[in-house]
C-alpha cells in the first residue's frame, strides 16, 4: 500500500491548498476521490454538489448520496437546467460545453447566494481525460475550475487504485456519463428521451447488463452496447417480448451494435480535426 499512501499524501497536500474547496460531485469514482481528499484536507469545511436535472438517473444520484454519506462530507443537491438552453439542446458536438457551462454557473451562483464566493470549485478530471474529446474542460476552465487529480498527474488506473485503498464503494464502478451522452450529436436533447434512455438501460440492467448503454439515433433508433463477452447472450434475451416492450418506450426500432461497448463511441463520427482540436486546447490549458 505504500505507493496508494503516497498517492493520497499527494493529492490531499494538494487539496489542503485549496480555499475552502467545493466538488462538482457526480458520485463517480473521480468526484468521489477528490471529495474523500478535499474532506481530509478540510473537515466539513469542505462541500460535495450534485448537479440534479433529467439528464441524471436516478440511480446516480442515490448513489452520489450515498457515497457522500460514507465519506462524511457535507452534500447538496443543486437543480440544474441546461436542457432550457437551446445550444444544449441542439446537441451539437460541443453539448458538454453547455451543460459544464450551466452547472459551474449554478454553482458559482449558489456560492453567491451563500455569500462564498471565495470558495475553489474543483473537479473530477483526471490525466487521461486530456487525451480525449472534452468540450466540457473549455466550460471549467471559463469558470476558473481547478482539477486536481490533473495537476497531481493521475490517471484514471491511479484513480481507482487510490479510490480502493480509501475504500470508496465506486472504486471499481463503471464510467456513467450523463444520459444525454447517449444522444447522437444533432438529435435533439429533450426530457422525454432522457427519460426513454434511462428507462430502457434500467431494464436492460434488471436482466443482468451491469455495463449497457442504449445510443439513441436519427429516426429514434436504439443502438445497445454491452461487453463484447456479453452479446451473445443480449442478442438471445432480445427476444420480441422485449423488443416490444423497448418500442413501447418510443423507439421505433432496436440494434445490436456487434462491436461491443466502446465508451464515448458517438465520437467516433466526428471529424478527426474536431477530436485533434479540443485535445490540444485542453493540453495547452493544463500547461498554463
Amino acid at each position: 500500500m505504500i505507493d496508494e499512501e503516497r498517492l493520497a499524501e499527494r493529492l490531499v497536500s494538494q487539496l489542503a491548498a485549496c480555499t475552502r474547496p467545493v466538488v462538482a460531485f457526480s458520485g463517480g469514482v473521480d468526484s468521489a476521490v477528490v471529495a474523500k481528499a478535499a474532506y481530509l484536507a478540510h473537515g466539513q469545511d469542505a462541500v460535495a454538489v450534485t448537479a440534479i436535472g433529467p439528464a441524471v438517473a436516478a440511480d446516480e444520484r442515490k448513489m452520489a448520496q450515498r457515497v457522500a454519506r460514507g465519506i462524511g462530507i457535507r452534500h447538496e443537491l443543486l437543480a440544474t437546467h441546461e436542457w432550457r438552453r437551446p445550444a444544449y439542446r441542439r446537441n451539437a458536438p460541443d453539448r458538454c460545453f453547455h451543460c459544464k457551462s450551466e452547472l459551474y454557473g449554478a454553482i458559482t451562483a449558489w456560492l453567491d447566494a451563500q455569500g462564498e464566493l471565495e470558495r475553489e470549485i474543483l473537479s473530477g478530471a483526471n490525466q487521461d481525460d486530456l487525451g480525449d474529446y472534452r468540450p466540457g474542460l473549455q466550460a471549467a476552465s471559463d469558470f476558473r475550475v481547478r482539477h486536481p487529480l490533473v495537476e497531481c498527474h493521475m490517471g484514471k488506473e491511479s484513480v481507482r487504485r487510490l479510490a480502493r485503498y480509501w475504500q470508496l464503494p465506486v472504486w471499481d464502478k463503471p464510467a456513467s456519463p450523463c444520459l444525454a451522452s447517449r444522444i447522437a450529436y444533432g438529435v435533439e436533447v429533450t426530457p422525454d428521451r432522457l427519460r426513454r434512455i434511462e428507462t430502457a438501460e434500467s431494464i436492460l440492467r434488471e436482466r443482468g447488463f451491469a455495463v449497457v448503454r442504449v445510443r439513441l439515433h436519427a429516426d429514434d433508433l436504439a443502438r445497445i452496447e454491452v461487453p463484447r463477452n456479453e452479446l451473445a447472450r443480449l442478442v438471445e434475451m432480445l427476444d420480441e417480448q422485449l423488443v416490444e416492450h423497448l418500442k413501447q418506450l418510443g423507439f421505433r426500432r432496436v440494434t445490436v451494435d456487434m462491436e461491443g461497448y466502446r465508451s464515448g463511441s458517438l465520437n467516433e463520427f466526428l471529424p478527426v480535426d474536431v477530436l485533434a482540436r479540443s485535445v490540444a486546447k485542453a493540453t495547452a490549458d493544463h500547461d498554463t
